[in-house]
C-alpha cells in the first residue's frame, strides 16, 4: 500500500498528513512562514515524517497552496529533496475529476476544490463544505457531483484580531466557549459575538445556499473541515458531518489520478 505526504498550505498554517491509502495514519499543522526556504522546508519534512516512525518508505507528495511565494519554495524543495518522488502540485490545469461552473475557474482556490472532490466522492452530493480556516469559505457541490460556487467571510481568528487592534478599549481574547450567549464581562461578550455570531452566520448562509439549490435540506450533506471547526461544531445544528481531513484526502484522489 503506497504511502502518501499531503501538504496543504494555507494563509496561516500548512497542515501536513502522511497517508496510507484512504487512512490518515500521521497529521501535523505548521506556522507558514513565507521567510522559510527550501531547504529549512525539506528539514521541517523530514523531521515530522521521522517522528512518525512507521517504518514505510514515501512514495509521492502531493502539494495545493494559497501562498504562491511559500508554493515556489516547495517546488524547489521537492525537485532538490524528493526528486526521486511521484509529485503533483495541484493547480489551474491539472486533472482534477471536479467539473467547475464558475465564471473563471481558474481564479479558485486548489483547497476548495479539494473540498469539494472529497465531500462529492466520499459523502456524495448535493453537499455544502463549511472550511473554518484563515477565512471562512462556503463550497456548494451540486447533486450531479459539480462545483458550482460558494462564499467567502472572514474567519474567526482575524475577525476577533480586528476587533482587539482596531477598539480602543478591546482586546484580544482567548477562542473559546463563553458561560452564555448574555455576556457579563467585556472577554465573554467578545468570545459570545464571535463564536455565537459565526455560528448564527454559517446556519443563515447554508439555509440560503439549499433553498437556492432548490433542495430538501435532509438531501444535503453539509460538512465542516478547518483547523477551527470543533469549536462551532455544536452550535450549529446545520451540520450533518465533521471531516478534518477533507483536503488531504481531495490531495490523495487528485495524485491517485495523475500520478
Amino acid at each position: 500500500m503506497s504511502t502518501l505526504l499531503a501538504a496543504d498550505i494555507g494563509n496561516s498554517y500548512t497542515v501536513l498528513g502522511l497517508l496510507r491509502g484512504e487512512d490518515v495514519v500521521a497529521h501535523w499543522r505548521v506556522s507558514t512562514d513565507d521567510r522559510r526556504t527550501a531547504d529549512e522546508w525539506a528539514v521541517l519534512v523530514r523531521g515530522l515524517l521521522a517522528e512518525a516512525e512507521d517504518g514505510h518508505s514515501l512514495d509521492g507528495v502531493a502539494v495545493c497552496a494559497t501562498v504562491p511565494s511559500v508554493l515556489a519554495e516547495w517546488r524547489e524543495m521537492l525537485v532538490r529533496h524528493f526528486g526521486d518522488l511521484a509529485s503533483v502540485v495541484v493547480e489551474p490545469g491539472v486533472r482534477t475529476g471536479m467539473p467547475v461552473l464558475m465564471d473563471n475557474p481558474r481564479e479558485v482556490g486548489a483547497d476548495r476544490i479539494l473540498n469539494s472532490l472529497a465531500a462529492s466522492r466520499i459523502f456524495g452530493g448535493p453537499a455544502i463544505v463549511v472550511d473554518f480556516g484563515t477565512a471562512t469559505t462556503f463550497d456548494v457541490v451540486s447533486a450531479a457531483g459539480a462545483y458550482v460556487g460558494g462564499a467567502i467571510a472572514p474567519g474567526i481568528e482575524i475577525s476577533l484580531q480586528a476587533l482587539g487592534r482596531r477598539g480602543a478599549q478591546l482586546r484580544e481574547v482567548e477562542l473559546k466557549k463563553p458561560r452564555s450567549v448574555i455576556a457579563k464581562n467585556t472577554v465573554e461578550a467578545l468570545q459570545s459575538g464571535m463564536l455565537f455570531g459565526v455560528a448564527a452566520q454559517v446556519e443563515g448562509l447554508v439555509a440560503r445556499m439549499i433553498q437556492e439549490l432548490g433542495e430538501d435540506a435532509s438531501d444535503v450533506c453539509v460538512l465542516a473541515t478547518g483547523h477551527l471547526a470543533a469549536l462551532v461544531l455544536d452550535e450549529c445544528s446545520c451540520f450533518t458531518d465533521h471531516a478534518p481531513w477533507l483536503t488531504l484526502q481531495g490531495l490523495r484522489m487528485v495524485f491517485e489520478r495523475n500520478c
